[in-house]
């Protein structure tokens, strides 16, 4: 196998050196931040001249940013320096918090200025580790010789369950580093690798290590079997140790699982996995071996059928001693060393593990002290407090409906909640092929609102039920109590749509939210529309989501959603039959890419009272009950820009009295005879109707985002983006991320004149997204909600 080093070059004179640093702390710098993680530099030369000037070591130092090459000037206090040696591998981390993190292990970067060609490594691939071995560390780019900042990778052949997972033969932009079998070889950063440490050779030489597997049978991770209180029992060999002349096995037994409840059993009354046979069941009582089989089969956890829906982040529970058990979150799934069964890293809700995330010196994942429990994922079992109820099936021929599965569903998240849960990276649902018009359409409907909850808890036949348990047990419940979803869960739910739907590309093509949602909402689980709309004295029409459809005002400017809403139900004389407990509305486009308004304003509450039908309304002018409406009116410049026109009788003669509004026509309201009885004793108080904003879905360059109001006060709002960075290339995954946006605040108090002034360019944070690319508005009637 060839292999390849770093050649060496001479000695640098002072005047080529630099000194390299990192931040560790964020730095603002005029308009830029350079945040915790990003990495400088400045000549030796430079640094020695700035001493000598000032007499001792200086508070700031001018250095070159190595993001862009700029040149700023920093504290001091929060500069670190770096030997030059393992600069060039945290270079070669892209994420700066990673980068950051990979600084503070110091082992990691000790690790890697020691590896050398031949080394043993475990690398993280999609989460699970595979070993490998080092066949190059340096440069790989095509300018690495003449730029002396480039970044320095590991490149490793990939072995055993890793083989074929890799993306390259050893080559890289036409240049061959190493030589290996196609798809075997990865160019990795340090944060992707494992040290598995060399052996000294001299202490080998000293202190010859025995050939283990003839003096000591069993290594941990096998699966052995053993007495215990006169009843066979097996268990997994968790340590091997010699205590004097004898050997003991640390085992934990499978029926009490992974905890710190171990038996120390001497190693000649175990026997391995491999040497037990059918000899030994005859003689055993209950208890046996047999009986454990039987018991295991029967309640599945030698079956495949079901774990393949266990992933990371999913919640579960493990069965402890005496029936007791735990529940907790996978942090990680893998193969251990030496151990055949695919293993799965938890993290429990209570302190009843062992580990923190390591096993064997090894860093699986991270957790609080004795959080963490390694054990098969075949014992692990779905978090039964997150499914649904089962119940027995019923034959079609003796009954004529299903009664829905009762379900335990999580409460929706709001204020501090819904920021513990919900704010991070990974966090929210993990976008994968075109699915982000799904992502934010979910995110946005169950995050932080139960408005729709009915669409997991209504009855429902087969199969539509089937595509209702994905959408609660998959997604919805997942998302509200560990903050994350992922990709495969959702696409679980595309295939579903995809078959129900009779549409191929639901899978794999871009789609926009509502025919999504009127896809699974009126299609799949055929729940009520959520709007009743009337024209005109026509027929009701039913709908799910309100598109926006308004000719080009030229007085709006800078519109917000209730002048739109208005302007739009005046234009095509459309009324509310009923209150909806939730309002979806489209915003108004020329087609995908054409916005008619360079912004829209959030309207966070959105007053419908005058937009019902046959609903008590009050006279624009002196608050009476109205009995006469002017859509005339509405468009007359001397009246306020929003607002339903309507009067009572005196007001409706008085305001059409002057000659340019006498040509106006205007229409007799219903008024209810409750309200008429009341209007002869008094001028009563006409309820207003509102509806409050939850959620906004915005495109851009055809990629949707979503902005959900996650509590009551102004800035209470939060951005989702199911696609914002992503780890590794075609075989990567897309990492989904929840940040806080309190700045929209700031926007939503400008004035609209002010507001159409800010240039979006240099608008705060993601505020400029939710202003300038909205495309969809969610309110929602907690009052109504309660009875729809």
């Amino acid at each position: 196998m060839t292999t390849a080093v770093v050649p060496s070059s001479p000695l640098p004179s002072l005047e080529d050196r630099h000194m390299y640093y990192i931040l560790t702390d964020d730095f603002p710098y005029g308009s830029k931040l350079f945040q915790a993680g990003s990495m400088c530099f400045l000549k030796e030369k430079t640094y020695l001249h700035s001493i000598a000037c000032v007499g001792t070591s200086t508070q700031y130092l001018r250095v070159t940013m190595l993001d862009d090459n700029s040149i700023v000037t920093v504290k001091a206090e929060i500069l670190h320096p770096l030997p030059e040696e393992e600069a060039v591998f945290l270079l070669a981390i892209n994420t700066l918090s990673e980068r950051l993190n990979c600084f503070l292990d110091r082992h990691s970067l000790e690790e890697a200025v020691k590896a050398t060609v031949g080394q043993q490594v475990t690398v993280d691939l999609n989460q699970q580790l595979f070993t490998g071995t080092i066949r190059y560390i340096g440069k790989i780019s095509k300018n690495s010789s003449s730029s002396p900042h480039s970044p320095s990778y590991f490149g490793v052949e990939l072995q055993g369950g890793g083989e074929g997972r890799g993306h390259c033969d050893g080559t890289y932009n036409g240049s061959e580093y190493f030589k290996c079998k196609q798809n075997h070889g990865l160019f990795l950063p340090v944060n992707k690798i494992k040290f598995i440490p060399v052996l000294d050779c001299d202490s080998m030489k000293e202190e010859p290590q025995p050939d283990v597997d003839e003096i000591v049978p069993v290594k941990v991770g096998d699966t052995v079997g053993f007495y215990l209180d006169e009843v066979f029992r097996q268990g997994v060999a968790m340590d091997v140790h010699k205590e004097g002349t004898q050997w003991f096995v640390k085992v934990c037994p499978e029926e009490e699982g992974t905890t710190d409840v171990f038996r120390e059993i001497p190693m000649d009354s175990v026997v391995k996995e491999g040497l037990l046979s059918s000899e030994f069941e005859p003689d055993m009582a209950p208890g046996s071996l047999r009986q454990i089989k039987r018991e295991r089969s029967e309640s599945g956890e030698d079956l495949e059928s079901g774990k393949h829906s266990l992933d990371v982040n999913s919640v579960v529970q493990i069965t402890l001693d005496k029936g007791n058990s735990v529940t907790g979150i996978i942090r990680w799934l893998g193969y251990l060393p030496n151990i055949k069964h695919r293993m799965a890293g938890v993290e429990l809700d209570q302190e009843k593990g062992i580990t923190d995330g390591e096993w064997q010196g090894m860093r699986y994942f991270h957790c609080p002290p004795k959080r963490g429990l390694f054990v098969k994922l075949q014992s692990c079992q779905p978090d039964m407090r997150f499914q649904s109820v089962s119940i027995t099936p019923l034959d079609a021929s003796t009954s004529g409906e299903i009664d829905g599965p009762q379900v335990l569903a999580n409460s929706p998240l709001e204020n501090g909640a819904a920021v513990q849960v919900l704010q991070g990276r990974m966090r929210g649902i993990q976008g994968h092929c075109n699915s982000c018009y799904m992502d934010a359409a979910l995110f946005s409907l169950f995050s932080c609102t139960s408005v729709l909850d009915s669409m997991l808890f209504k009855p429902s036949l087969p199969p539509s039920g089937h595509v209702q348990k994905i959408l609660r047990d998959e997604i919805v419940n997942p998302l509200r109590r560990n903050g994350f979803v992922a990709a495969s869960s959702v696409m679980h739910l595309r295939e579903q749509l995809t078959e129900k739907g009779q549409c191929s590309s639901f899978t794999t093509s871009e789609k926009d939210p509502e025919e999504f949602l009127n896809l699974i909402m009126h299609h799949i689980l055929g729940i009520e529309p959520l709007l009743k709309l009337q024209s005109g004295g026509q027929k009701e029409q039913e709908c799910y989501y309100y598109q926006i459809f308004i000719d080009k005002q030229e007085d709006l400017v800078v519109p917000n959603v209730q002048q739109l809403v208005e302007h739009s139900f005046l234009s095509s004389s459309l009324k509310l039959v009923e209150i909806p407990s939730c309002f979806i509305i489209q915003m108004p486009r020329f087609g995908k890419e054409y916005k008619m308004f360079s912004k829209i304003i959030p309207s966070l509450e959105l007053d419908i009272t005058d937009l019902l039908l046959d609903s008590p309304r009050e006279c624009f002018v002196c608050g009476d009950i109205a009995t006469q409406e002017c859509s005339e009116c509405f468009r007359d410049a001397v009246f306020a820009d929003m607002g339903m026109k309507q009067y009572c009788n005196s007001c409706c003669r008085q305001v059409h009295s002057h000659y340019r509004r006498k040509t106006h026509r205007p229409t007799t309201l219903h008024v209810p005879e409750a309200f008429q009885v009341r209007s002869q004793m008094g001028s009563p108080r006409i309820p207003r109707e509102r509806m409050e904003l939850f959620a906004v879905l915005c495109i851009e360059t055809s990629h949707y985002v979503s902005f959900v109001k996650y509590g009551p006060e102004k800035e209470n709002w939060m951005f989702f983006d199911s696609m914002a960075d992503r780890h590794g290339d075609e075989n990567g995954y897309n990492i989904p991320i929840v940040k806080l946006c309190p700045e929209v605040a700031k926007y939503l108090q400008l004035p609209g004149a002010a507001l159409a002034m800010e240039q979006p360019r240099d608008m705060e944070g993601v505020a400029k997204r939710l202003f300038c690319d909205a495309y969809m508005y969610m309110y929602q009637s907690k009052k109504m909600s309660l009875y729809k």
